[in-house]
């Protein structure tokens, strides 16, 4: 919630090409260089980018109250032309040019995880599988590298080629990579994972696969006042800690890493993914990666019991509108954020649904409420 208060622009800036005109007609040739490519792009089978659904995925955007939606989605399935290999994340700009980098990142990001993976997969090939990595620690020390990689090139990338659009505006990233039973997530700012899971009884429980990146988490806060840069919240709003320039309070960021924001990125904002592994078992049900448009105002149990309860192709919707409802009550003096969702399940679709003791609704008044289900066993 309020992830920019001000305008780089208010800040002095040693790139004076930052506004002028040779960079503006740059950028739409960017534009147009880029469109042929991002046509091809959105061409390409089971990659989706808009609101919609496939037998094991519902994801879904919608513009909140505050001008132009500045969030994206992306669910690409045979990532990599691999056999059960799933890419899809959710990307939630800022900035005045918030929208432009989020779909930058949400197209050139997994390109380029693509091109490094299939390196990697052709080196194996090539060796006989000899260096293929089998255990935990090589995944994960291996998918690290890769999205770090990633990570860098799309700041360049960004840095290169839209400098007035990212210097005082960026986007989150919260990214999943699926191959058989192996999950990796990879985190940039405020957007969160959470894994839905059976317990002992049969009942569905939420767990958090990442961290909101914040300005006052302890190690954020420590490497930010180290860079120089400084953190601190308005009296308005004194549980939001935000991101400011050394002497200029300027931005006001509410994460302590995202891509772009190319104004405080000497000052301690990174954007170095931070990236966990999760073997897959038969009592995990599915995912669910949204804005924090969605969590501010629903907690992870809310969201699971919602997508649980919704038809599947519709849980990503559902999910967006209970979040719609909730910040009428909850957050009422608010404007609305954008909320986005990508639901991704793990098992076919069947008439069961896991055990519940409660199903998760939104009442006409956008409040929460809880009605007693006939408890079922998910086959």
């Amino acid at each position: 919630m309020g992830s920019c208060l001000s305008g780089a622009s208010s800040a002095p800036s040693p790139h004076n090409n930052y506004h002028d005109s040779s960079s503006s007609s740059s950028s739409r040739r960017n534009y147009s260089r880029d469109s042929s490519a991002e046509m091809r792009l959105h061409r390409v089978p089971g990659r989706v980018f808009l609101n919609g659904s496939s037998p094991f995925a519902s994801l879904f955007c919608r513009q909140g109250g505050k001008g132009v939606n500045q969030d994206a989605i992306l669910l690409w399935e045979m990532f990599g032309d691999a056999d059960d290999t799933v890419f899809c994340g959710v990307f939630d700009g800022h900035g005045p040019h918030g929208h432009v980098v989020a779909k930058k990142v949400r197209d050139c990001y997994p390109l380029k995880i693509m091109e490094e993976w299939n390196s990697r997969r052709r080196g194996d090939d090539d060796d006989g599988g000899k260096t293929s990595n089998n255990n935990k620690d090589d995944i994960l020390k291996m998918m690290r590298e890769l999205f770090l990689m990633a990570s860098k090139f799309v700041d360049k990338e960004l840095k290169l080629h839209y400098a007035m659009e990212s210097f005082g505006s960026g986007t989150t990233a919260v990214t999943l990579f699926k191959k058989g039973q192996e999950l990796v997530t990879a985190n940039v700012g405020d957007s969160r994972a959470v894994l839905a899971t059976l317990d002992s009884n049969g009942s569905l429980k939420p767990r958090q696969l990442t961290t909101d990146l914040k300005p006052n988490l302890p190690r954020e806060l420590e490497r930010i006042r180290i860079c120089k840069g400084r953190v601190f919240a308005l009296n308005n709003e004194s549980d939001v800690a935000r991101v400011w320039l050394p002497k200029v309070d300027s931005p006001g960021l509410a994460m302590s890493r995202a891509f772009g924001d190319f104004c405080l990125k000497n000052f301690g904002l990174i954007s170095v993914p931070e990236v966990a592994y999760h073997r897959l078992n038969n009592q995990d049900q599915f995912v669910v990666l949204a804005t924090d448009g969605i969590w501010d105002v629903l907690s992870n149990k809310e969201v699971v019991n919602i997508v649980a309860s919704a038809p599947r192709a519709s849980a990503a919707k559902q999910l967006v509108e209970s979040a719609v409802q909730a910040w009428k009550t909850r957050l009422p003096t608010s404007k609305l954020d954008d909320c986005s969702a990508v639901c991704l399940f793990f098992h076919p679709n069947t008439n069961n649904t896991p055990k519940r003791n409660t199903s998760t609704t939104v009442g006409e008044k956008g409040v929460i409420e809880s009605h007693d289900k006939t408890k079922q066993r998910h086959q």
